[in-house]
């Protein structure tokens, strides 16, 4: 289970979060910088991937196929927005 309202405490984006993808390996700072939230950009670095699920923020992105502990994960700023 995860929470659908994380958001980052560096950027203070909310993070979005896209099932059945992952991130392509090119994908960089620049690139959510410039592109964070508009889907339709972001689709360009968009995998198509049954089972595992992308998430980004303005400054971090991670793509995810196996249950993963993000808390562990030192570099991500992103806590519960609450709800």
């Amino acid at each position: 289970r995860t929470c659908d309202e994380l958001r980052c405490t560096a950027c203070d984006f909310r993070v979005s979060l896209f099932n059945d993808y992952v991130w392509d390996q090119s994908c960089d700072y620049l690139f959510f910088r410039n592109n964070m939230p508009e889907l339709s950009k972001l689709r360009a670095k968009m995998i198509k991937k049954k089972g595992a699920r992308a998430y980004a923020c303005q400054c971090s992105w991670r793509s995810i196929d196996e249950l993963t502990d993000l808390q562990t994960d030192q570099q991500l700023r992103w806590v519960c927005g609450k709800h």
